[in-house]
């Protein structure tokens, strides 16, 4: 399935469960069951092992030490919330009874691997692996479909990324750039969504928007500038404990945004300007007729002083009003008589 978005496909709505299932295979597949019912298309977890992620001296990112404390590091904390490998299987099987897609993000060569034995269409590229040369010709040897966020990075970086992907052979029709800030919550000031049409223009690639703000305007206005895809983290609980809670939608959230982003689609059209069969019945009640603004004799000429235009449009149209100045009344006219 080609990630290229033609005229008349649907916006792609990921809800990123990421680590939100604290480690817990049962919250996991509640947060596929919930995803399911607020109507999004694609749920998405993050496949790492803490040993092949990150050294184990590793600082947290300064929100994760709001959200989870400062004492332990980065390493504890993602051991905490790895699932183990064999967990993806069952996810997978989970989303495909309930009628989501099941998407993943790796983060090593071997959580590639363990993927692949999923028979992935496509694989989710997070910001932090887009300047990992030998784990991007990994995934882009594969030809799949990609999302690649591209926060943090520079249109170099992107540039280089891109090259890599598809010198590895997957096609550039088949990757799409997702804008992103990375900072957990993103300020409003830096979402930036006018930087998708920048990554279009430069990449010629289609563009979507993985959304760490707080809320859901605007995930929904990047559908609006052009997203094909988007993105944003999702839990049961924004008070449960964890890095990325505090920053995620909840199910409410979610079955509005779903609904939000639905209706932004309908309401974008096609880009033909024409009249519509909802609003032809409102034009002979608001638009004019050319009509007597005083009593009008037979045989007495039409002036600017005897004609005005008035609601509704059941006689000349006003856009006639050169034509009928000057003329001659065939029979009598009181005020308000269309002309």
């Amino acid at each position: 399935m080609a990630c290229q978005k033609i005229q008349g496909d649907r916006v792609v709505i990921i809800a990123e469960v990421g680590v939100n299932h604290n480690g817990r295979i049962e919250l996991a597949r509640d947060l596929i069951d919930a995803a399911s019912v607020a109507g999004a298309d694609a749920v998405k977890f993050q496949t790492f092992q803490p040993d092949t992620l990150v050294v184990k001296g590793a600082e947290k990112a300064a929100y994760q030490k709001e959200t989870t404390g400062k004492n332990e590091s980065q390493y504890d904390m993602l051991e905490k919330l790895a699932l183990p490998p064999e967990t993806f299987t069952a996810l997978r099987l989970h989303c495909r009874t309930k009628g989501i897609r099941f998407l993943s993000s790796p983060f090593s060569e071997e959580d590639i691997d363990v993927l692949e034995r999923l028979d992935m269409e496509t694989y989710k590229i997070p910001s932090g692996q887009i300047t990992d040369l030998p784990y991007l010709r990994k995934i882009g040897s594969l030809r799949k479909d990609i999302y690649l966020s591209t926060g943090m990075a520079s249109l170099d970086e992107i540039k280089a990324a891109l090259e890599i992907l598809t010198s590895a052979g997957t096609p550039k029709e088949r990757i799409v750039l997702l804008h992103c800030n990375t900072a957990y919550p993103t300020p409003i000031e830096d979402a930036n969504l006018h930087a998708m049409r920048t990554l279009k223009e430069a990449f010629h690639v289609n563009v979507g928007y993985s959304d760490h703000t707080i809320g859901i305007e605007i995930a929904i206005a990047a559908v609006a500038m052009g997203a094909a895809v988007v993105e944003k983290h999702f839990t049961l609980d924004k008070s449960m404990e964890g890095p990325d809670h505090r920053a995620s939608m909840d199910p409410e959230e979610l079955t509005r945004l779903v609904r939000g982003i639905r209706n932004v689609e309908r309401a974008l059209g096609d880009g033909r300007k024409r009249v519509t069969e909802s609003e032809m019945q409102n034009r002979e009640i608001v638009r004019k007729s050319i009509v007597a603004a005083v009593p009008i004799a037979a045989g007495e000429i039409f002036t600017e002083a005897n004609l005005t235009t008035k609601r509704p449009a059941t006689g000349m149209s006003p856009m006639q009003w050169n034509e009928i100045i000057g003329t001659v009344a065939r029979r009598n006219f009181l005020p308000d008589d269309p002309i």
